[in-house]
Formats: structure tokens, C-alpha cells, sequence
């Protein structure tokens, strides 16, 4: 059976990819990353969501992204913005998709994993670099200049299924495929129990994909 390394963050978007994985036949070994993220509730939903849909393993890697801040969702003292905004927004971590990549890489060398999947998207997104098709091209490049399983004649491939999805295809597709939406936290601006603020980006993203998808919004809200 083939082994793929799926990284997933707990949200709506990965615990599809997840799904899509797993149906396609990969063995799945999840892989999540605590790197000093606002909340931590996603990594609990990223819990059940791995043992919901298959995953033979859930591991947590943490590393501490908070250290050099720059962001609404490692530094408490930027606000997770309420309302678009121009550009690429504070809520961007800088190099994130680049680190949790170069984790599952090493995850991906040690199971002898022939692919990592990915959520990214570039469409119902906040314009974030490293999301985009030409990124994870790139990676997948590096992936197979570094690794001793690529220069041996084992290549891996960066899988990015939803890259090109809007958010309510994305919502069609996860639940075509059996996934509970309601485990999945995707707001930046979550509390302890896992319930979204309605108002960040990532909010009106899921919110919208739901309307547009026409499937009930299983989302537990604030208030």
C-alpha cells in the first residue's frame, strides 16, 4: 500500500485533503505541527479528525514560531483582523508552509512515504505566497535535490488536490466523502472549546463555502 505523509491543521480544508487521500488508497500518516498558533483547539479537532478518517498515526511536532512574531496568529499583541484587508494580511506567517513542509519531508524520508499532501489553496484564500502552484512546485523540486530516498530513485511528490478549489467545492467534496465538518476548526481567532469568532477571513471563507455549497454550516459559534 502506498505511504503519503498528510499534513493537517485541524481545519476544514486539510481534513478534506485527508479524506481525498485516504480514498485514493495512501496510508496515511498524519502529521500536524504546534508552532505557538493563537489557539490550540485545532490541534485537538486535528485529533479527531485523524482518527475519524482512517490516518494510521497522528503526530504533533512543536516548534515555536512565536519567537520571531510577525503575525496576528503567533503575536498576541497584533489583532486578528474583523474585516479584508488590502494585500497580504497580518494573519500570514512568515515561511510557515515552508517549515511544516521541510517536517513532513523528514516524516515523509523516515516512513518511507512516496508523497506529502497539502490543504494549500489558491483560490478562497488570503493571498498568502505560500499557497500558490509555483511554491509547491519549487518545494518539490528542493524535496527531490535533498533527500537520500530521492537520490536513491524514490522521488517524492507535493500532492495539493484542493489547490485549485473554491471553498464550496472544497465543502462538496469533503462531505461526498463521508468528512464530519463539525470536528474541524478553521478560525483563526478560535476559543478554548473550538468555537469560531464568525469574523476573521477564515470564517467568511468556510461560512461562504457552506452558503454557496448548499450543505448545512455544522460550525459552533461564539456567543
Amino acid at each position: 500500500m502506498k505511504s503519503a505523509v498528510v499534513l493537517l491543521s485541524g481545519g476544514l480544508d486539510s481534513a478534506t485533503v485527508l479524506a481525498m487521500a485516504h480514498a485514493g488508497g495512501w496510508r496515511c500518516h498524519a502529521l500536524s505541527v504546534d508552532y505557538g498558533q493563537r489557539h490550540r483547539s485545532e490541534l485537538a479537532a486535528a485529533a479527531q479528525v485523524a482518527r475519524a478518517l482512517g490516518a494510521v498515526e497522528h503526530r504533533v511536532v512543536h516548534i515555536d514560531l512565536g519567537v520571531f512574531g510577525g503575525s496576528a496568529l503567533t503575536d498576541p499583541a497584533i489583532a486578528v483582523p474583523e474585516q479584508a484587508s488590502a494585500g497580504i494580511p497580518v494573519t500570514y506567517v512568515p515561511a510557515r508552509n515552508t517549515i511544516f513542509l521541510a517536517l513532513a519531508l523528514a516524516h515523509a524520508e523516515v516512513t518511507q512515504s512516496d508523497a506529502i499532501f497539502t490543504g494549500a489553496n489558491a483560490v478562497d484564500y488570503s493571498g498568502y505566497p505560500d499557497c500558490r502552484p509555483e511554491f509547491m512546485a519549487a518545494f518539490e523540486a528542493l524535496a527531490n535535490l535533498a533527500t537520500r530516498r530521492a537520490v536513491e530513485g524514490a522521488p517524492i511528490s507535493i500532492e495539493t488536490p484542493i489547490i485549485g478549489m473554491g471553498k464550496d467545492a472544497i465543502v462538496r467534496r469533503g462531505h461526498e466523502l463521508g468528512v464530519d465538518f463539525s470536528l474541524t476548526v478553521s478560525c483563526y481567532n478560535a476559543d478554548a472549546a473550538g468555537r469560531a469568532c464568525a469574523h476573521c477571513d477564515a470564517c467568511r471563507f468556510r461560512r461562504a463555502g457552506f452558503e454557496t455549497a448548499g450543505i448545512p454550516d455544522p460550525t459552533r459559534y461564539q456567543g
